[in-house]
């Protein structure tokens, strides 16, 4: 048995070949509008009419990254589409077109990819639709693995960059802080078994009780659709909120060179969490002082003068957040 916790029932990727497999999977991936030749030769062809465009990628890795016996295959295409869209978005971009790449045991029931193939699709039309995916590779491999490279137009807008903050702008947030960090503490509580493994059953249970805290770690909902609202906004900079605020607030100090000061009010009554708990996949951006912060954010603190520092009213802060080679760093979960 290998590390996938929960692998199902029906026909297995090793009863089918790869072009059955793809046949399966096909029908239920979502299309791009910016299609020019989709799936099915070496490569696809996209319309640019920007005549730039956003690249991005991001992989999940059974483990590390997620546990079966906790997500469903739809919550994982899901999870996968939205990680990449949110990062598209930061830029101030609007995503057009996905690559999906897929590494699974042979063991692996069709219906798994079936799954995460319907999840892509659902993520794509709720957070951005005319998304769609254009193509990919399958592979075995004893871990689940799947890697996402998500594609973007500017449609004529300005880049929004790390490093374009200045003294002054107005730090905000659009999204919440926090829930996905007290989904995944859940999980780890009480989604296990008595000896510590993830258990399907009681994460189920979890999901009925606690609907909004564990969808917002296994399901997350990023505002896509902002993030090109904040570049017409005037926004300075801005990222994704994926390693958590503390770590990501400090990576737009030291790109622009300027300090960060969080109002801790703004941060709610869990202030830990809402700092270094990470994966809430929210926007975080600095707009001048002078401008109307578009509606869906709302302000958290401010851009100073001192290169590279985060503080907290006023107070130094350490950088707290998601290392893939540290793991939490300063996180309760």
């Amino acid at each position: 048995m290998t590390n996938v916790d929960r692998p199902g029932s029906g026909e297995t990727l090793a009863e089918l070949s790869e072009i059955a497999v793809l046949e399966r999977i096909f029908p239920r991936l979502p299309r791009s509008s910016a299609t020019l030749v989709g799936p099915g030769d070496d490569a696809a062809v996209l319309a640019a009419p920007d005549g730039r465009y956003v690249v991005t990628t991001d992989m999940m890795v059974h483990g590390p990254d997620f546990r079966l016996a906790w997500s469903t295959p739809n919550d994982l295409g899901w999870k996968a589409a939205a990680t990449n869209l949110s990062d598209v978005a930061a830029m101030g971009a609007r995503p057009t077109a996905l690559l999906v790449a897929i590494a699974a045991p042979q063991h692996l029931p069709v219906a798994v990819l079936e799954g995460i193939a319907d999840g892509l699709r659902e993520c794509c039309e709720a957070l951005a639709p005319g998304c769609g995916v254009v193509g990919g590779d399958l592979s075995a491999s004893e871990t689940l693995t799947l890697a996402v490279t998500a594609f973007g137009d500017l449609e004529g807008r300005r880049p929004v960059l790390r490093s374009g903050a200045r003294f002054g702008d107005v730090l905000a947030i659009a999204g919440r802080l926090g829930d996905a960090a007290r989904g995944l503490r859940l999980l780890f509580r009480e989604g296990v078994s008595d000896d510590g493994v993830p258990d399907a059953r009681r994460a189920e249970s979890l999901r009925q009780r606690h609907p909004h805290l564990v969808s917002a770690q296994l399901r997350p909902e990023p505002p896509v659709a902002l993030g090109a609202v904040a570049a017409l906004a005037g926004a300075t900079a801005m990222l994704d909120v994926s390693d958590g605020l503390a770590l990501d607030a400090a990576r737009i100090a030291r790109a622009s060179g300027v300090g960060i000061d969080l109002d801790p009010v703004a941060l709610g009554a869990d202030r830990e969490l809402a700092l270094g708990g990470g994966e809430d996949h929210g926007l975080l951006a600095a707009f001048p002082a002078e401008a109307t912060l578009p509606e869906g954010f709302r302000a958290i603190g401010r851009v100073t003068a001192d290169p590279g520092a985060l503080t907290v009213g006023g107070v130094p802060n350490a950088h707290t957040g998601w290392d893939p080679y540290r793991g939490w760093d300063g996180h309760a979960g």
